[in-house]
């Protein structure tokens, strides 16, 4: 769309946002309608209609309040998405009202209009879609800046990929592929083994099934160079382990403290009772590197810089987000509820705009 098919927002026109109420279950997340108003911008801000967001597994976490960087409720979640820039402050000469663009923020992308700063806005190539645009930030800049950054992923190197069919499990496994004879492990349920296969995991490994320490040993009995440990707990502990001399674990999740609904005590006690503890004397004995990743905590340099080079693989057909699933913003719960239950392949996306009776979009 160019600028001249740029239509700003009418007057009267309403933004649907989807606001973390409190902390609990799926109804604390609640689908708000209200009047867009006449926003105001800083010089340096755009204000965006927001076509499609992401869905992270962040979001989950933040509902049950483990989640620090959340600010407290009422707050709008998410923090990624896609859209058509509607209006620019007088500073902003890099973009236009027209252009389409991919959109961070660290809360408060999910809702249908959205005003950013110009630093955290981004081009899409044409060839993409709103999903994919809305699909790559988190997950690409997580697990990019976990592998060329953190642990400098070189050839011949092997890696073990927790939740392997999940949004950082497939960009991590694409992105090990830019790089030559890099073997990687993929844990994920037997249902999703040919998917991760055919996304470039090489063994992939049911964790439901097998224990994966095992598994990877007989394939690799000195163990592997780089775990990517989003789980935590005693994964973590697993994780190190399994690390050859001059490995990497970097740690960048805590998922096994989401288990129900709602919040659980006991999942808490049990993954800070499991955590990893060692001392300097332990890592200088094991030759090992014990690191830890939070993109929130980044700042916007080290993230454009990443985000730069992520868009050109993508432009020369090295990365491509896989979409699992579209849920309206109406349909939020049965979004979360599917990422929870790890029944996603992918991303999962959601749509700002309604819902319509001839809509076909929501499943995959």
């Amino acid at each position: 769309m160019s600028a001249e098919e740029a239509s700003p927002p009418s007057p009267g026109e309403q933004c649907r946002a989807l606001v973390l109420t409190g902390y609990g279950g799926y109804d604390k997340v609640k689908l708000q309608v209200k009047p867009l108003g006449q926003p105001k911008l800083q010089p340096d801000e755009v204000l965006v209609r927001v076509k499609a967001c992401g869905l992270n597994f962040s979001e989950l976490m933040g509902r049950q309040g483990l989640y620090d960087p959340l600010p407290p409720p009422p707050v709008i979640l998410g923090m990624e998405g896609a859209g058509i820039i509607e209006a620019v402050g007088e500073e902003v000469k890099e973009r236009k009202v027209g252009e389409r663009v991919i959109v961070m923020k660290r809360n408060g992308m999910w809702q249908q209009f959205v005003v950013v700063n110009i630093q955290h806005v981004y081009p899409m190539p044409e060839s993409m879609s709103f999903e994919e645009g809305a699909a790559l930030p988190i997950s690409y800049l997580t697990a990019y800046l976990m592998l060329f950054r953190m642990t400098n992923l070189t050839p011949g190197k092997s890696v073990l990929v927790h939740m392997a069919a999940g949004g950082v499990g497939t960009a991590a496994t694409q992105l090990c592929q830019t790089v030559p004879d890099v073997t990687v492990f993929g844990t994920a349920s037997s249902s999703k083994h040919d998917f991760i296969t055919q996304n470039g995991v090489t063994h992939a490994i049911d964790y439901r099934t097998r224990d994966y320490v095992e598994e990877i040993r007989k394939i690799s009995p000195k163990g592997v160079d780089i775990v990517l440990d989003p789980l935590g707990g005693a994964d973590t502990q697993k994780g190190f382990g399994l690390l050859k001399a001059f490995g990497s674990l970097v740690i960048f999740g805590a998922a096994n403290c989401v288990t129900g609904q709602k919040r659980s005590l006991m999942a808490l006690v049990k993954v800070w009772y499991n955590q990893l503890s060692f001392n300097a004397l332990k890592l200088m004995q094991t030759n090992k590197a014990v690191c830890g990743f939070h993109l929130s905590y980044l700042d916007d340099e080290n993230i454009s810089a990443c985000m730069t080079s992520l868009l050109q693989l993508y432009a020369e057909g090295k990365l491509k987000p896989i979409i699992d699933s579209r849920f309206h913003f109406e349909e939020v719960t049965d979004a979360m509820r599917r990422m929870h239950e790890r029944q996603n392949v992918g991303k999962v996306i959601l749509l700002p705009e309604p819902k319509t009776q001839n809509d076909t979009t929501t499943k995959k």
